[in-house]
């Protein structure tokens, strides 16, 4: 592993401990601003800035290298702390109105965090029963949201966003967890049916808010990174809200289930990669998260998973050319579901069934004879960005996703 990724890991590491590393030997500049680099592709500045910058090697470096980190560190927790108190008025709100959303991800996993307010999150995740979407969208119009995406089916839709004029909140309100359509991952859904109807209560700065049991929360963490790792894949910030959960809630989990609905859905090696990780890499311990004797005693090689993790950035978007490589994961994962042979890929990305696109346009669903409009409007949209954005190569992008197929074998999501 290069140098400063096993610095960054150190800093991550020293961030979920709340303590600052205790690096002596200087470091060049153009480390510095790697390793800063990297805290900002995975969306961890802060937590990687406050325990870096009082160290030893910190203090023998020039000053002014440090300043625009530590602006954009000062900026970022105060925005979210700010995003924090409205998403807590407007969740409020809501259950003063009698609704009870579910709350996923973000706030819950900030919470378990040393300093809160240093894990970021873009936006908040809320899970709410289909039939109670109308009122819910009607009393986030009246809060002063308004739909990201004006031209949204919403009743459609199994993810409406939501923004605020001159506010930094953002809300992504679910009628489902996962796209029900789909092929890749949509069944996933099937784990969590029925969980809004007995919610776990948790108080957040004094608002209760409503949200998963431990085991299914901790499932639905597994299952959102594993259905990013389908895709172009995810980064370190992911593996930190996985393992602090378990740290912290380990002897209340069922992790019998858990480990037989990895099973099920071929995670199972997987998950105790990302284990693995934490805990040769991070702060994950085995005894505080009660884990389960069958996950210890696999034997299994992490590495080859950290490097892609590392190479992803948050949401596997490091680069145009990783993103455009979900295509070809995503029609081999499909592929295996359905039975059918995983081969031409690089076809298949580029002339996907319709099925496949119609979220990106609707217009197939009731005229599904215009596909090969959709294929020409996605080509020259795809050209576009060969032209206007950098890290973005056709050729790389084959690359990119036959090796990650390679890497889903290694770790038995696909044959």
């Amino acid at each position: 592993m290069e140098a400063v990724r096993e610095l960054f890991l150190q800093a991550l590491k020293a961030a979920l401990e709340n303590r600052t590393v205790t690096w002596d030997s200087s470091l060049e500049e153009q480390q510095w601003l790697e390793l800063f680099y990297l805290a900002e592709v995975h969306n961890v500045l802060p937590l990687v800035y406050e325990a870096v910058y009082r160290c030893p090697a910190a203090q023998k470096t020039e000053g002014e290298l440090f300043l625009p980190f530590k602006r954009r560190t000062v900026q970022t927790v105060m925005l979210q702390a700010q995003k924090t108190n409205e998403f807590l008025r407007l969740y409020g709100m809501l259950t003063a109105a009698g609704l009870k959303p579910c709350v996923v991800k973000g706030i819950i996993c900030r919470n378990i965090y040393p300093n809160p307010d240093f894990r970021i999150s873009s936006d908040e995740d809320i899970w709410i029963p289909a039939e109670q979407f109308p009122l819910c969208h009607e009393l986030m119009l009246s809060w002063g949201m308004s739909l990201s995406v004006p031209e949204q089916d919403i009743d459609a839709a199994y993810e409406v966003p939501y923004g605020k004029k001159g506010s930094p909140i953002y809300i992504e309100l679910h009628k489902s967890l996962f796209p029900p359509e789909s092929t890749a991952y949509g069944d996933l859904n099937r784990f969590f049916d029925g969980i809004t109807e007995n919610p776990k209560e948790v108080l957040v700065q004094g608002t209760k808010l409503y949200t998963m049991g431990h085991t299914d929360h901790l499932f639905y963490l597994i299952c959102h990174a594993f259905k990013h790792f389908l895709h172009s894949g995810f980064g370190l910030r992911q593996v930190c809200d996985i393992i602090l959960y378990a740290n912290s809630h380990g002897d209340r989990i069922d992790w019998e289930r858990i480990v037989d609905q990895c099973r099920q859905i071929h995670a199972e090696l997987f998950t105790a990669a990302l284990f693995k990780i934490g805990e040769n890499h991070l702060c994950f311990d085995r005894d505080k998260a009660c884990y389960p004797t069958v996950w210890r005693e696999i034997e299994l090689d992490e590495s080859a998973m950290l490097e892609d993790l590392l190479d992803s950035g948050v949401y596997g978007d490091a680069n145009m050319s990783r993103k455009h490589s979900s295509n070809i994961t995503l029609n081999a994962v499909s592929a295996q579901k359905q039975g059918k042979n995983s081969g031409n890929n690089v076809l298949k990305t580029v002339f996907p069934p319709a099925k496949s696109l119609e979220r990106r346009f609707p217009y197939l669903k009731e005229h599904p004879y215009l596909l090969p409009v959709a294929w020409t409007s996605r080509i020259f949209h795809y050209q576009k960005e060969l032209q206007l954005t950098g890290g973005n190569d056709a050729a790389e992008s084959i690359r990119i996703g036959n090796q990650r197929i390679e890497l889903m074998k290694q770790y038995g999501i696909i044959e």
